[in-house]
């Protein structure tokens, strides 16, 4: 691998969004020689200066789009964040420019590459997925990269590798819908659609468009591997293409490329056709969903050839790129992966009530997927920026649940979805939604922050709004234990509790002033 193999040196290239992924295109075109101009409608976006000091010649244009830039450029490189609608890259593709994101760069730099690729994407679960994916790849032995949506830009990674000048054995891509839209020569050895639920409405047509944008991920002539309980990914199987399927239910004609869940002596199993492979309560990650998840990433391992057990290879895949492997196989690495943060995951237990922050559930099937998780009673902290989506499918997931605590700005719009499903109640901070949860919930109950939104309204990002949450969740914590402690005065006691207070408000205040919109 080399950068002579990708130069760009007669391109005049214009970035166009400054996030985190702009910045790493701006980056990765100086180092191929092209000449680079970067634009966003922002005044100060996060990577400015840096690129101001790091590549002087870089033009920038902020706070607005310029005419001037779109036409002085070959390429237009959109970032993630900036929709395809805009009137000035709609222009760009009327007159013809070659209209891009960096996940399409990347797959040009890597057409020729022996490296395998697993493409990952779906409206929940995705993170989960390709971080098992690069997991259980790593554990049978492969050199592996994990890049894309969930972090690591692709050009980044690309560039890294490039310094070392190695291909990895496999690339494994979490991608957007915002990602694939600008993606085109993409062809991974195998890819999937977990699944799809409203999310980004305020950005698509509707549900059809918004899957006609995961669906991308499917060019070329790769493994397809769809959710058998999800009809939209079903419906994305191609002709004459090689399909594995997965479903938390056993296929009625199970074939050695469906995998789902089967019962043994009243123990749940993972398997893959009539084989068991693992009991459930095996999985450090915990819940029907995650055993989704896991199944779809051994299907996605499968289909590129390596093997579930010791010595077994894919009966439907050609072999890894790199042979031979010395690896135990997939499934003992399964009992290794601890999951990610912010993904249903335990905090702390208060007078025998568990609390877990499930911040990245932002959309309404990530949030009905946690709640049917669990066999408990719940109490559901839910509301933020809707994003537009239709909240009605929470109705029947919180029929079980003991209440739903609503904050955000469309917390009201939660509320009005769940009726009286279960009693609503409103909360206008995160830490009076902690306090109101724990005093709804009774003992052996579950408090869960699973939003179904986005968290621009009151926080930074997602995993912002999971810090509050956790510190919210510490005072509350430390006042019960003080509320416990015997042979402690009144007076003493009360004067403890007022200032672990003052020191949540003036947390609370420094938050405000750091900024709670920026996104």
């Amino acid at each position: 691998m080399n950068r002579q193999a990708s130069s760009f040196s007669n391109v005049k290239a214009l970035v166009v969004g400054l996030g985190d992924t702009g910045a790493s295109c701006v980056r990765w075109l100086l180092e191929h020689d092209a000449s680079v101009r970067a634009t966003d409608t922002r005044d100060e976006p996060p990577h400015a200066q840096h690129l101001r000091e790091a590549f002087p010649e870089v033009p920038l244009t902020l706070g607005g789009f310029q005419a001037a830039d779109f036409d002085w450029a070959d390429l237009i490189v959109v970032s993630p964040g900036v929709a395809l609608a805009t009137p000035e890259i709609q222009r760009a593709i009327a007159a013809g420019k070659d209209v891009a994101g960096d996940v399409e760069l990347f797959a040009r730099a890597i057409k020729h590459s022996r490296s395998k690729v697993i493409a990952i994407t779906g409206s929940n679960g995705k993170s989960t997925v390709t971080s098992l994916v690069g997991h259980l790849c790593a554990a049978v032995g492969l050199d592996t990269v994990v890049a894309g949506n969930i972090g690591l830009p692709v050009l980044e990674a690309l560039d890294n590798r490039e310094t070392l000048g190695k291909d990895p054995d496999v690339w494994v891509l979490e991608l957007s819908s915002f990602q694939l839209e600008t993606t085109s020569s993409l062809h991974p050895d195998a890819a999937t659609v977990l699944n799809i639920s409203q999310d980004h409405m305020d950005r698509y047509a509707g549900l059809d468009d918004y899957a006609a944008a995961k669906a991308r991920v499917f060019a070329g002539s790769g493994v397809q591997v769809l959710n058998r309980d999800d009809p939209m990914s079903m419906a994305m199987a191609l002709p004459g293409r090689a399909i594995s399927t997965f479903s938390i239910e056993m296929s009625a004609h199970p074939s050695p490329v469906s995998y789902g869940l089967t019962r043994r002596k009243d123990r749940l199993w993972l398997a893959e056709g009539e084989e068991t492979l693992l009991p459930v309560d095996k999985l450090p990650i915990a819940g029907l969903h995650n055993a989704a998840n896991a199944l779809a990433a051994l299907a996605l391992c499968r289909a590129i050839g390596l093997p579930s057990q010791e010595g077994r290879r894919s009966r439907n895949a050609a072999e890894p790129p790199t042979a031979p492997l010395p690896y135990d196989g997939l499934i003992p690495a399964l009992k290794t992966f601890e999951g990610l943060p912010h993904r249903v995951q335990f905090v702390a237990e208060i007078n025998s009530r568990a609390f877990y922050d499930d911040s990245k559930g932002t959309n309404v099937g990530a949030t009905v997927a946690a709640l049917l998780g669990f066999s408990v009673p719940v109490v559901l902290i839910a509301g933020g920026d809707g994003k537009g989506q239709d909240f009605s499918p929470m109705q029947g997931a919180v029929k079980n649940a003991r209440a739903v605590v609503q904050i955000g700005r469309d917390g009201p719009l939660v509320a009005e979805a769940i009726g009286d499903a279960c009693p609503v109640h409103r909360a206008e901070s995160m830490e009076e939604a902690v306090d109101l949860a724990f005093d709804l919930s009774q003992p052996g109950d579950a408090i869960l922050l699973s939003p179904a939104c986005a968290s621009w309204d009151m926080f930074r990002n997602y995993a912002h709004r999971a810090e509050v949450f956790i510190a919210a969740i510490g005072v509350l914590k430390a006042v019960e234990t003080l509320k416990q402690i015997g042979g402690v005065s009144r007076r003493r006691q009360d004067r403890r509790i007022r200032s672990i207070e003052i020191q949540g408000e003036e947390r609370r205040t420094r938050e405000r002033r750091g900024g709670l919109h920026v996104s």
